[in-house]
């Protein structure tokens, strides 16, 4: 179920259903020309939250982590931080469903992302309009990314593209939302007090 807070800037919320903490695990796979040590295929677990604080615009910050056979957390991957705004100004976008995206990435990436809510379900399709990389940083040219709320988890994929080599996905993951301690008093208010009653 997807709640709206009532001090929820009107111009995000389409973006509700992102609000929340997430965390799960999903699949990396670096481009070719990424390669060499500790960038190899491998899983990975991601920790994400959006949150908001009245202002027009959604703060997004992912941490990732490779993790080896038993899920366990072996080094830290990738860092990503995030502004998440609803525009109707660019080019692609109808009425009040664009999306734009502001982002830096601990490598040094720093990216302008537009793109599209979906008409009448919570998934939004962006690729990149502007990317700017430090010199040390792995080439890079462009990506896409798809985001969903399905089944009350959030879904995304991510595609990237380098100089020499064409747009392919390169890392995916499965999240579910982590209840807050807010949330889980008010379903235990929820119960009946005869906590038998709730297995009858």
């Amino acid at each position: 179920m997807i709640e709206i807070p009532s001090d929820l800037h009107p111009d995000v919320v389409s973006l509700a259903f992102l609000l929340g903490t997430w965390e799960g695990a999903g699949v990396y796979a670096p481009l070719p020309v990424e390669g060499g040590p500790g960038t190899e295929k491998c899983n990975f677990g991601q920790e994400v939250v959006f949150r908001h604080d009245g202002r027009p615009f959604l703060e997004f910050r992912s941490r990732t982590w490779v993790l080896d056979d038993e899920g366990e957390k072996i080094r830290p991957l990738e860092n990503e931080h995030a502004f998440w705004r609803i525009t109707s100004n660019h080019r692609g976008t109808s009425g009040e469903r664009g999306v734009e995206i502001s982002s830096v990435r601990d490598d040094g990436t720093v990216e302008i992302w537009y793109g599209e809510l979906a008409d009448g379900k919570p998934q939004i399709n962006v690729a990149t309009d502007a990317v700017a990389r430090i010199e040390g940083s792995a080439p890079y040219s462009g990506g896409k990314r798809l985001f969903g709320f399905v089944n009350e988890e959030l879904l995304w994929v991510g595609e990237k593209a380098a100089p020499e080599v064409p747009l392919r996905p390169y890392m995916s993951a499965q999240l579910k939302k982590v209840l807050s301690p807010a949330q889980l008093i008010k379903d235990i208010n929820d119960l009946p007090d005869d906590g038998i009653a709730f297995f009858r």
